[in-house]
């Protein structure tokens, strides 16, 4: 496994705003396994108003971590286009993870091993939900997740907390979208497909994400999915049709609930939070499209 791996060099981007403890925890995580073929992590502060940057500066060892920084454009796209553009270019893969994250053993080496002898472009990781706290709106976030093979399959994409990518993509089809508020992994997913680059899941490969176990911050971020979406409309209409139509919902909508306590009640009441969170993206999406287009100055993407 090792030759493979080593046979790329490898930067890994972490975009982080206000977030001390869960990019301490990630950086942690990477660093325990003292991952062979890891030449670099850049840490992308996205205007942090706390002590974010403070606990990048000083984690040990000192050497292990570089700090950059994206003020301009307050976007997590923007953040992950900043630390594209000031990684090592003679590193031939990006890899990227979100603050909050932990890497399982040998997940980077196996990853580039599906890279390697695969041939793949363009890579998505499994990425298995944890409980921080036993809420039921966690084990909700937990069943619905983060299918990313699925989405591979189906859509073209795998989420930005979990993806590698060859330099060479980002060098022809251009960085991330910065003006989208969300939905920008499945944008620039869909350009790399559309160039005709090598799109693969690598289920060995494991990246391990807290679930959102507080009703707000779920709806929260389907908000942010709903306002994303309209966004892709307005940007690119020959691909996701135009602004005022939002699209089917689709995606899982919890799995199956046997093994808990009370299936019977608890398969209600993930089917009352599936509805409430179509509903925060249907806000969210309406709300775009009546008073967005704040973001309309920030450049699209280009190779």
């Amino acid at each position: 496994m090792e030759d493979h791996a080593q046979s790329l060099d490898v930067s890994i981007v972490i975009p982080v705003y206000n977030d001390p403890d869960g990019i301490k925890q990630t950086l942690q995580s990477i660093t325990k396994h003292n991952t062979p073929t890891l030449t670099e992590v850049r840490v992308v502060d996205n205007a942090s108003t706390d002590n974010t940057k403070e606990v990048v500066r000083n984690h040990k060892p000192a050497n292990s971590v570089v700090l950059s920084r994206e003020v301009e454009i307050q976007s997590s796209y923007a953040a992950r286009n900043k630390g594209i553009k000031e990684t090592n270019e003679d590193h031939t893969v990006v890899a990227f993870l979100d603050s909050d994250e932990t890497v399982g053993d040998d997940w980077l080496e196996k990853a580039l091993v599906e890279m390697q002898t695969r041939d793949i472009d363009y890579l998505g990781c499994n990425v298995e939900i944890t409980l921080p706290e036993d809420t039921l709106v966690g084990r909700y976030n937990a069943r619905t997740g983060f299918p990313v093979e699925q989405y591979l399959e189906e859509q073209n994409y795998a989420p930005t907390c979990a993806l590698l990518v060859r330099r060479k993509v980002f060098e022809d089809v251009g960085p991330f979208d910065a003006r989208l508020i969300s939905g920008g992994d499945r944008e620039f997913g869909d350009r790399v497909h559309d160039a005709g680059y090598e799109q693969g899941y690598a289920e060995n490969a494991t990246v391990y994400h807290p679930a959102r176990t507080s009703l707000e911050s779920l709806a929260k971020k389907n908000f942010r999915v709903g306002r994303g979406f309209c966004q892709k409309q307005r940007y690119y209409p020959e691909r996701y049709g135009k602004p005022g139509i939002p699209p089917t919902p689709s995606g899982p909508s919890g799995g199956d609930d046997g093994d808990e306590p009370d299936a019977s009640l608890t398969r209600l009441a993930f089917t009352l939070l599936s509805i409430a969170m179509l509903a925060c993206r249907g806000v969210g999406y309406y709300y775009e499209f009546v008073v967005g287009e704040e973001n309309d100055g920030i450049p699209a993407p280009t190779s």
